[in-house]
């Protein structure tokens, strides 16, 4: 498992669902950070996975990628401790 999830080919219904499996095996494997790429487009996708983060049990909190993990391409998750 890595700490990238690259979202950003799928649909909306797509990705939460595939989002929502990958945040609860990360934090099964120990990891406390990943990266959610999900392009920049239109900003529908961005905006629905942030939507989502908001609410999900794992999530500790979201931000903008920095420049090195893709910008606002990208969300950077940190997920709640063990």
């Amino acid at each position: 498992m890595g700490e990238e999830f690259d979202l950003h080919s799928l649909t909306v219904d797509e990705a939460i669902s595939k989002l929502d499996e990958l945040l609860y095996a990360a934090y099964q494997a120990g990891l406390y950070r990943v990266w959610v790429v999900h392009g920049k487009g239109t900003g529908i996708l961005r905006q629905e996975i942030r939507r989502y983060l908001a609410n999900h049990p794992l999530v500790r909190s979201y931000s903008p990628a920095d420049r090195h993990h893709g910008g606002i391409g990208a969300t950077q998750v940190e997920l709640r401790e063990w």
